[in-house]
Protein backbone atom coordinates (compact mmCIF):
# COMPACT_ATOMS: atom_id res chain seq x y z
CA UNK A 1 0.00 0.00 0.00
CA UNK A 2 2.77 2.93 0.76
CA UNK A 3 4.78 1.60 -2.76
CA UNK A 4 3.03 4.95 -4.15
CA UNK A 5 5.54 6.71 -2.23
CA UNK A 6 8.68 4.39 -2.60
CA UNK A 7 8.72 1.68 -0.01
CA UNK A 8 9.21 -1.89 -1.58
CA UNK A 9 7.43 -4.79 0.71
CA UNK A 10 10.35 -5.29 3.01
CA UNK A 11 11.04 -1.61 3.76
CA UNK A 12 6.76 -1.43 4.01
CA UNK A 13 7.25 -4.34 6.29
CA UNK A 14 9.67 -3.21 8.48
CA UNK A 15 7.98 0.12 9.16
CA UNK A 16 4.87 -1.83 10.18
CA UNK A 17 6.40 -3.64 12.58
CA UNK A 18 8.41 -0.75 13.99
CA UNK A 19 5.38 1.03 14.32
CA UNK A 20 3.18 -1.80 16.49
CA UNK A 21 6.13 -1.94 18.53
CA UNK A 22 7.34 1.15 18.96
CA UNK A 23 10.97 0.26 19.82
CA UNK A 24 13.17 -2.29 18.49
CA UNK A 25 16.46 -3.31 17.48
CA UNK A 26 17.61 -5.39 14.74
CA UNK A 27 17.71 -8.89 15.69
CA UNK A 28 14.39 -8.49 17.13
CA UNK A 29 12.19 -6.96 14.16
CA UNK A 30 14.72 -9.37 11.92
CA UNK A 31 13.17 -12.33 14.19
CA UNK A 32 9.81 -11.40 13.41
CA UNK A 33 10.00 -10.73 10.06
CA UNK A 34 11.80 -14.07 9.20
CA UNK A 35 14.53 -11.68 7.47
CA UNK A 36 18.64 -11.53 8.25
CA UNK A 37 20.13 -9.06 10.07
CA UNK A 38 21.35 -7.92 7.12
CA UNK A 39 18.45 -7.52 5.76
CA UNK A 40 16.74 -5.48 8.27
CA UNK A 41 19.19 -2.80 8.91
CA UNK A 42 19.34 -2.16 5.36
CA UNK A 43 15.24 -1.91 5.56
CA UNK A 44 15.92 0.19 8.24
CA UNK A 45 18.70 2.45 7.00
CA UNK A 46 16.23 3.19 3.80
CA UNK A 47 13.34 3.78 6.37
CA UNK A 48 15.40 6.45 7.73
CA UNK A 49 16.33 8.02 4.68
CA UNK A 50 13.12 8.75 4.17
CA UNK A 51 12.53 9.92 7.65
CA UNK A 52 10.35 7.15 8.77
CA UNK A 53 12.61 5.73 11.49
CA UNK A 54 15.33 7.08 13.64
CA UNK A 55 17.98 5.27 15.97
CA UNK A 56 17.35 5.47 19.58
CA UNK A 57 19.57 8.35 21.44
CA UNK A 58 18.38 7.10 24.71
CA UNK A 59 18.96 3.06 23.84
CA UNK A 60 21.92 3.14 21.69
CA UNK A 61 21.32 -0.22 18.79
CA UNK A 62 17.68 0.17 19.13
CA UNK A 63 15.02 2.15 16.40
CA UNK A 64 11.94 3.78 16.57
CA UNK A 65 9.93 4.65 14.22
CA UNK A 66 8.41 8.33 13.44
CA UNK A 67 4.66 9.05 14.07
CA UNK A 68 3.09 8.01 10.50
CA UNK A 69 0.48 11.01 10.53
CA UNK A 70 3.87 13.50 10.29
CA UNK A 71 5.80 11.32 8.38
CA UNK A 72 3.75 9.70 5.83
CA UNK A 73 1.92 12.89 5.23
CA UNK A 74 5.81 14.42 4.50
CA UNK A 75 5.94 12.07 2.07
CA UNK A 76 3.03 12.39 0.31
CA UNK A 77 3.17 15.91 0.03
CA UNK A 78 6.49 15.42 -1.85
CA UNK A 79 5.38 13.25 -4.20
CA UNK A 80 1.81 15.34 -4.75
CA UNK A 81 4.45 18.14 -5.44
CA UNK A 82 6.71 15.63 -8.06
CA UNK A 83 3.73 14.68 -9.73
CA UNK A 84 2.69 18.67 -10.46
CA UNK A 85 6.20 19.28 -11.35
CA UNK A 86 5.78 16.10 -13.95
CA UNK A 87 2.22 17.50 -14.92
CA UNK A 88 3.70 20.97 -15.76
CA UNK A 89 6.62 19.55 -17.74
CA UNK A 90 4.35 17.28 -19.99
CA UNK A 91 2.44 20.42 -20.44
CA UNK A 92 5.47 22.31 -21.66
CA UNK A 93 6.68 18.81 -23.81
CA UNK A 94 2.76 19.22 -25.69
CA UNK A 95 3.38 22.81 -26.20
CA UNK A 96 6.64 22.17 -27.53
CA UNK A 97 5.30 19.64 -29.76
CA UNK A 98 2.32 21.18 -31.05
CA UNK A 99 4.91 24.13 -32.18
CA UNK A 100 6.61 21.60 -34.11
CA UNK A 101 3.65 20.04 -35.61
CA UNK A 102 1.50 22.97 -36.37
CA UNK A 103 1.39 25.64 -39.01
CA UNK A 104 2.90 28.95 -37.78
CA UNK A 105 -1.02 30.79 -38.40
CA UNK A 106 -2.26 28.52 -35.63
CA UNK A 107 -0.34 30.16 -33.14
CA UNK A 108 -2.42 33.83 -33.69
CA UNK A 109 -6.07 31.97 -33.06
CA UNK A 110 -5.10 32.34 -29.06
CA UNK A 111 -3.60 35.53 -27.96
CA UNK A 112 -2.41 36.14 -24.09
CA UNK A 113 -3.21 39.60 -22.55
CA UNK A 114 -1.57 40.64 -18.83
CA UNK A 115 -1.87 43.33 -17.11
CA UNK A 116 -5.39 45.04 -16.19
CA UNK A 117 -4.60 47.74 -18.25
CA UNK A 118 -4.17 45.83 -20.94
CA UNK A 119 -7.09 43.39 -20.26
CA UNK A 120 -9.80 46.47 -19.78
CA UNK A 121 -8.42 47.93 -23.27
CA UNK A 122 -8.98 44.18 -25.10
CA UNK A 123 -12.64 44.51 -23.96
CA UNK A 124 -13.03 47.69 -24.99
CA UNK A 125 -11.89 46.95 -28.11
CA UNK A 126 -13.84 43.72 -28.72
CA UNK A 127 -17.17 45.57 -28.15
CA UNK A 128 -16.41 48.67 -29.92
CA UNK A 129 -15.52 46.74 -32.98
CA UNK A 130 -18.93 44.48 -32.35
CA UNK A 131 -21.02 44.93 -35.28
CA UNK A 132 -23.64 42.41 -34.75
CA UNK A 133 -24.17 40.88 -31.53
CA UNK A 134 -22.40 40.47 -28.24
CA UNK A 135 -22.83 37.77 -25.52
CA UNK A 136 -21.48 37.80 -21.62
CA UNK A 137 -21.38 35.60 -19.09
CA UNK A 138 -21.10 38.01 -16.01
CA UNK A 139 -19.84 36.97 -12.39
CA UNK A 140 -20.32 39.13 -9.22
CA UNK A 141 -16.60 39.35 -8.79
CA UNK A 142 -15.18 41.60 -11.36
CA UNK A 143 -11.85 42.29 -11.20
CA UNK A 144 -10.49 44.63 -14.24
CA UNK A 145 -13.89 45.58 -16.06
CA UNK A 146 -17.43 46.31 -14.31
CA UNK A 147 -20.68 47.43 -15.91
CA UNK A 148 -20.72 50.72 -14.36
CA UNK A 149 -17.50 52.20 -16.41
CA UNK A 150 -18.27 50.44 -19.13
CA UNK A 151 -19.23 53.37 -21.95
CA UNK A 152 -18.63 51.00 -25.30
CA UNK A 153 -21.55 49.29 -24.20
CA UNK A 154 -23.87 51.74 -24.54
CA UNK A 155 -21.72 53.17 -27.44
CA UNK A 156 -22.24 49.53 -29.38
CA UNK A 157 -26.19 49.58 -27.95
CA UNK A 158 -27.00 52.89 -30.07
CA UNK A 159 -25.21 51.19 -33.02
CA UNK A 160 -27.76 48.47 -33.23
CA UNK A 161 -25.33 45.54 -31.65
CA UNK A 162 -27.85 43.17 -29.54
CA UNK A 163 -26.79 42.05 -26.17
CA UNK A 164 -27.06 38.87 -24.60
CA UNK A 165 -25.82 38.23 -20.92
CA UNK A 166 -26.42 35.83 -18.47
CA UNK A 167 -25.86 37.45 -14.89
CA UNK A 168 -24.59 35.52 -11.70
CA UNK A 169 -27.82 36.23 -9.14
CA UNK A 170 -24.72 37.79 -6.74
CA UNK A 171 -24.85 40.61 -9.34
CA UNK A 172 -27.65 41.61 -7.89
CA UNK A 173 -26.63 41.99 -4.41
CA UNK A 174 -23.93 44.54 -5.68
CA UNK A 175 -23.66 47.99 -4.81
CA UNK A 176 -24.60 48.93 -8.82
CA UNK A 177 -25.64 45.99 -9.54
CA UNK A 178 -29.52 46.86 -10.26
CA UNK A 179 -28.78 50.15 -11.50
CA UNK A 180 -26.30 48.49 -14.17
CA UNK A 181 -28.64 46.22 -15.01
CA UNK A 182 -31.61 48.45 -15.22
CA UNK A 183 -29.27 50.73 -17.37
CA UNK A 184 -28.97 47.43 -19.69
CA UNK A 185 -32.56 47.00 -19.45
CA UNK A 186 -33.70 50.35 -20.91
CA UNK A 187 -31.29 49.96 -23.54
CA UNK A 188 -33.13 47.20 -24.74
CA UNK A 189 -30.25 44.22 -24.18
CA UNK A 190 -31.43 40.53 -23.05
CA UNK A 191 -30.47 39.51 -19.78
CA UNK A 192 -31.03 36.50 -17.75
CA UNK A 193 -29.98 35.47 -14.46
CA UNK A 194 -28.67 31.96 -12.72
CA UNK A 195 -27.69 31.27 -9.80
CA UNK A 196 -23.64 30.49 -11.37
CA UNK A 197 -22.12 30.84 -14.43
CA UNK A 198 -19.00 28.76 -15.31
CA UNK A 199 -16.57 31.63 -16.14
CA UNK A 200 -16.43 35.41 -17.09
CA UNK A 201 -16.64 35.52 -21.12
CA UNK A 202 -17.43 37.87 -23.84
CA UNK A 203 -18.26 37.21 -27.52
CA UNK A 204 -18.06 39.30 -30.12
CA UNK A 205 -19.96 38.11 -33.63
CA UNK A 206 -19.31 35.09 -32.88
CA UNK A 207 -15.56 35.68 -34.12
CA UNK A 208 -13.99 36.99 -31.11
CA UNK A 209 -14.09 35.77 -27.34
CA UNK A 210 -12.29 37.28 -24.26
CA UNK A 211 -11.43 34.98 -21.12
CA UNK A 212 -10.27 36.34 -17.81
CA UNK A 213 -7.72 33.70 -16.55
CA UNK A 214 -8.42 33.09 -12.72
CA UNK A 215 -4.95 33.41 -11.57
CA UNK A 216 -3.02 33.45 -7.80
CA UNK A 217 -0.76 36.08 -8.92
CA UNK A 218 -1.83 39.99 -8.64
CA UNK A 219 -1.46 40.58 -12.51
CA UNK A 220 -4.40 39.83 -14.08
CA UNK A 221 -4.94 38.13 -17.56
CA UNK A 222 -7.19 37.03 -20.37
CA UNK A 223 -7.16 34.97 -23.29
CA UNK A 224 -8.36 36.76 -26.58
CA UNK A 225 -9.41 33.82 -28.94
CA UNK A 226 -10.07 34.30 -32.68
CA UNK A 227 -12.41 31.92 -34.85
CA UNK A 228 -11.27 28.55 -34.31
CA UNK A 229 -12.38 25.25 -33.09
CA UNK A 230 -12.14 26.87 -29.51
CA UNK A 231 -14.28 29.68 -30.19
CA UNK A 232 -17.33 27.59 -30.93
CA UNK A 233 -16.56 25.65 -28.11
CA UNK A 234 -17.21 28.97 -25.76
CA UNK A 235 -20.36 30.14 -28.03
CA UNK A 236 -21.78 26.52 -27.26
CA UNK A 237 -21.42 27.08 -23.64
CA UNK A 238 -22.63 30.04 -23.77
CA UNK A 239 -25.91 28.88 -25.30
CA UNK A 240 -25.99 26.05 -22.80
CA UNK A 241 -25.74 28.88 -19.77
CA UNK A 242 -28.17 30.92 -21.73
CA UNK A 243 -30.93 28.31 -22.16
CA UNK A 244 -31.00 27.51 -18.58
CA UNK A 245 -31.29 31.38 -17.24
CA UNK A 246 -33.99 33.05 -16.17
CA UNK A 247 -34.80 36.49 -18.30
CA UNK A 248 -35.05 39.49 -15.92
CA UNK A 249 -37.69 42.38 -16.88
CA UNK A 250 -37.76 46.22 -16.49
CA UNK A 251 -40.34 46.69 -13.71
CA UNK A 252 -42.72 49.15 -12.81
CA UNK A 253 -40.88 51.89 -11.10
CA UNK A 254 -38.02 50.77 -12.81
CA UNK A 255 -37.37 47.57 -10.70
CA UNK A 256 -35.39 44.72 -12.12
CA UNK A 257 -37.66 41.63 -11.63
CA UNK A 258 -37.17 37.48 -12.69
CA UNK A 259 -39.74 36.25 -14.83
CA UNK A 260 -39.51 32.06 -15.46
CA UNK A 261 -39.22 32.09 -19.75
CA UNK A 262 -42.94 31.17 -21.02
CA UNK A 263 -43.97 28.00 -22.78
CA UNK A 264 -44.66 27.48 -26.20
CA UNK A 265 -48.44 26.61 -26.43
CA UNK A 266 -50.20 24.00 -27.98
CA UNK A 267 -50.19 25.92 -32.07
CA UNK A 268 -46.42 26.33 -31.34
CA UNK A 269 -46.13 22.72 -30.70
CA UNK A 270 -47.74 21.22 -33.86
CA UNK A 271 -45.92 24.27 -36.21
CA UNK A 272 -42.69 23.34 -34.47
CA UNK A 273 -43.49 19.36 -35.35
CA UNK A 274 -44.12 20.27 -38.97
CA UNK A 275 -41.10 21.96 -39.48
CA UNK A 276 -39.02 19.01 -37.66
CA UNK A 277 -40.82 16.74 -40.24
CA UNK A 278 -39.24 18.92 -42.92
CA UNK A 279 -42.42 20.54 -44.34
CA UNK A 280 -41.95 24.15 -45.62
CA UNK A 281 -43.32 27.58 -43.33
CA UNK A 282 -46.03 27.38 -46.81
CA UNK A 283 -46.97 23.93 -46.03
CA UNK A 284 -47.05 24.24 -41.90
CA UNK A 285 -49.72 27.04 -42.67
CA UNK A 286 -51.58 25.55 -45.07
CA UNK A 287 -51.56 22.20 -43.12
CA UNK A 288 -52.59 24.41 -39.66
CA UNK A 289 -54.90 26.98 -41.88
CA UNK A 290 -53.01 29.44 -40.53
CA UNK A 291 -51.72 32.51 -42.13
CA UNK A 292 -48.09 32.38 -43.66
CA UNK A 293 -47.18 35.57 -41.23
CA UNK A 294 -48.66 33.75 -38.52
CA UNK A 295 -46.40 30.92 -38.80
CA UNK A 296 -43.12 33.06 -39.32
CA UNK A 297 -43.84 35.59 -36.15
CA UNK A 298 -44.70 32.59 -34.34
CA UNK A 299 -41.29 30.70 -35.52
CA UNK A 300 -39.47 33.83 -34.35
CA UNK A 301 -41.20 33.82 -31.14
CA UNK A 302 -39.94 30.50 -30.57
CA UNK A 303 -36.82 31.48 -31.34
CA UNK A 304 -36.19 34.25 -29.04
CA UNK A 305 -38.04 32.02 -26.12
CA UNK A 306 -35.08 29.43 -26.71
CA UNK A 307 -32.66 32.49 -27.35
CA UNK A 308 -31.23 31.19 -30.20
CA UNK A 309 -30.84 32.67 -33.88
CA UNK A 310 -31.17 29.87 -36.44
CA UNK A 311 -33.75 27.63 -37.27
CA UNK A 312 -31.45 24.65 -36.50
CA UNK A 313 -30.91 25.66 -33.10
CA UNK A 314 -34.45 25.95 -32.33
CA UNK A 315 -34.43 22.43 -33.29
CA UNK A 316 -32.20 21.35 -31.17
CA UNK A 317 -32.94 23.02 -28.08
CA UNK A 318 -36.81 21.89 -28.86
CA UNK A 319 -35.78 18.52 -28.48
CA UNK A 320 -33.70 19.32 -25.46
CA UNK A 321 -36.28 21.01 -23.25
CA UNK A 322 -38.55 18.07 -24.55
CA UNK A 323 -40.94 20.44 -26.74
CA UNK A 324 -40.79 17.74 -29.38
CA UNK A 325 -40.59 13.85 -28.88
CA UNK A 326 -37.91 12.30 -31.52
Amino acid sequence: MLGAIGLDEVQESTYRALVSLGAADVADLAGRLALSETETERALRRLAHQGLAAQSSAHPGRWVAAPPGVALGALLTQQRHELEQAELAAVVLAEEYRAQAAEPAVHDLVEVVTGAGAVAQRFLQLQLGASDEVCALVTGRPVVVSGHDNDAEAQAARRGVTYRVVVERTVLDLPTGLTELSAALGRDEQVRVVDRVPTKLVIADRQLALVPLTSKTAEPAALVVHASGLLESLSGLFEAVWRDALPLRLGEGGTVTERAAAAPDGTDLEILSLLLAGLTDASVAKQLDLGLRTVQRRVKGLMELAGVSTRLQLGWHAFERGWVAR
